[in-house]
């Protein structure tokens, strides 16, 4: 399995899980541009990772909208010449009401963080992917977005938007050497507690760790025939 040199860009990057991703993705010989929405922070993730110049790319915008997401790709490519792989890591969670008690804002919140930036990197990144004939599309969801749970209807028509959207990109772009994928999860946990405290909540959680392994070797030419696939990782639900 390698992607060395391959370029990927990974949003929300700095997050917990971002940063893990940038680290791993780093040390198997990938070129980075990293994408956040705090120049401070982003700098301070870029700092960790030591890599020379030719090798990162740190871009500061917000990927809610075509603009933001455009000047990523067009960026991108001049500075790397290519887009191999998109780890689309932004997203948030919004919960604890019923659907009566709802404010329209929340679920606009959600579907902007969930299903737009998902859109908008799509339309803006999978044209320079089908210029090399071969691209890896990635984001994160959750169990909720088949199973939905009460007093999350925001974020799980969200997430189910999101997957609706990725599982159409797996099939309309496999004829370009493209594939899009989901991996699923209940909770990211950044803090380990699931081997430092164990409890029956945290059980089913999942380490930055372990969902960024499984993100490789999606990356993987090894990992070709697994297209349009939502990957659990979480354990039982």
């Amino acid at each position: 399995m390698s992607i060395q040199n391959r370029v990927a860009i990974i949003t929300g990057a700095t997050g917990g899980l971002g940063r893990v991703a940038a680290q791993k993705f780093a040390e198997q010989g990938a070129r980075l541009a990293l994408v956040g929405t705090n120049a401070e922070k982003l700098t301070q993730v870029a700092q960790t990772l030591n890599l020379p110049d030719e090798r990162i790319l740190l871009h500061v915008t917000d990927v809610s909208n075509p603009a933001g997401a455009s000047a990523l790709a067009e960026l991108t490519r001049e500075k790397f010449g290519q887009v191999d792989i998109l780890l689309h890591l932004v997203g948030g969670w919004s919960g604890g009401k019923p659907v009566v008690d709802l404010d329209d804002r929340d679920m606009k919140n959600m579907l902007q963080q969930h299903l737009w930036t998902t859109y908008y990197l799509a339309q803006a990144i999978i044209p320079l992917m089908r210029t090399n004939r071969w691209g890896r599309i990635l984001a994160v969801s959750s169990p909720f977005a088949s199973h939905p749970a009460a007093n999350l209807a925001p974020y799980a028509i969200a997430k189910a938007a999101q997957e609706a959207l990725m599982l159409t990109i797996a099939q309309e772009e496999k004829e370009y050497g493209l594939t899009a994928n989901l991996v699923l999860v209940k909770t990211i946990d950044t803090e380990h507690a699931r081997e430092t405290q164990p409890t029956p909540k945290n059980a089913s959680w999942s380490t930055p760790e372990e969902i960024i392994a499984t993100l490789l070797h999606l990356c993987s030419d090894e990992a070709v025939m697994i297209n349009g696939a939502r990957i659990p990782l979480f354990g039982s639900f």
